[in-house]
């Protein structure tokens, strides 16, 4: 795996695509052809996501995700912190580093997660994050191969991935937000899989709020951390000028998402104690990041349909409690 191969896997050339895609879509994504599925939004925390179905028929996600209260360098580093995920994200069984590139600012590492009734899944992935000049960070990851990474039968291999984010703070306010753009060939049901998604995105968008707000208080860097940030690279100098540029008439991404609804004596998201077995279901069915999207993996007939039982059982189960839970807006579009 010479160095050569390992600078030409997350290049300048994704990043620009990157960020054309991000500041197109995420300020109008419906004028772009994205169809809404979800905005919720509390005290703390506000989410928006649509979705469009790419020419081989898997979706892909936008999402902008507002924090409340937060800063842009705690955010990157909350996002990037795999050592302190797997403390708080019980769908991450093990992450590890196969090699990073000081050159290049290029990692690669391997991810297994879990997914409810079928294989784990295995990501190889490559990533690569950015500093601009307005404090802003951005990051592309790929999946990719690796000579230290052979395939295990027990687990399924990710062979499609491509995901990036942008984070940057909120203008005028004690915010900041994360944009993330992600395409995934899961290997399950397609439908399956967004109806699982948007059902079961909010609950896991309150348990990664409520891992960001005790993540002050953990312990020091971590090892990913401080590889990161020693490995993040400035900002092409000549990208940087368009996006000067196009900054002077601003528009502000977090206006499109949903607002909190203030409420009186209401925690920012409750602490995920016991649930519903609707959301039981929901959580388990979904994972993150930094983006949040499912994993991939090849299910077969008998766990598509306990699936589907349990997912239509979920529907039925939302449908007669008729209501939002308190301090939410709830504006929930079923995907076409």
């Amino acid at each position: 795996f010479v160095e050569r191969r390992v600078e030409g896997l997350v290049t300048e050339d994704d990043l620009r695509q990157l960020v054309g895609s991000l500041g197109v879509g995420a300020r109008q994504p419906e004028l772009e052809g994205w169809d809404p599925v979800i905005a919720k939004g509390n005290d703390a925390v506000s989410y928006k996501a649509w979705c469009e179905r790419t020419a081989d028929g898997t979706p892909r996600y936008l999402s902008v995700t507002t924090y409340e209260g937060c800063s842009a360098e705690l955010l990157r580093d909350f996002y990037m912190d795999n050592e302190y995920r797997m403390e708080w994200d019980n769908t991450v069984i093990k992450h590890e580093q196969l090699q990073c590139d000081e050159n290049s600012g290029i990692e690669i590492g391997r991810t297994v997660k879990k997914f409810p009734l079928l294989t784990p899944r295995e990501y190889i992935l490559a990533w690569r994050v950015w500093a601009s000049d307005e404090n802003s960070f951005y990051c592309l990851v790929k999946e990719c191969e690796h000579s230290l990474a052979p395939i295990q039968r027990k687990f399924v291999r990710v062979r499609l991935l491509r995901s990036g984010w942008c984070i940057r703070k909120v203008p005028g306010r004690d915010a900041c937000e994360i944009t993330v753009l992600h395409h995934e060939d899961n290997g399950m049901n397609i439908e399956m899989a967004k109806l699982a998604f948007s059902k079961g995105i909010w609950n896991y968008i309150c348990k990664m709020n409520n891992a960001l707000r005790r993540y002050p208080q953990h312990r020091g860097p971590s090892i990913s951390i401080s590889t990161m940030r020693r490995l993040t690279k400035k900002f092409p100098q000549d990208l940087q000028i368009n996006m000067d540029e196009s900054n002077r008439c601003p528009v502000n991404t977090a206006a499109a998402v949903a607002p909190p609804t203030p409420s009186s004596g209401t925690s920012p998201c409750k602490q995920l104690g016991k649930k519903s077995s609707r959301e039981t279901i929901a959580s388990g069915l979904l994972l993150i990041g930094s983006i949040v999207c499912l994993s991939k993996g090849r299910s077969n007939l008998g766990a598509q349909l306990a699936m589907a039982f349990f997912l239509k059982k979920a529907f039925k189960q939302d449908k007669e409690s008729g209501s939002s839970p308190r301090g939410r807006t709830d504006t929930t579009v079923p995907m076409q």
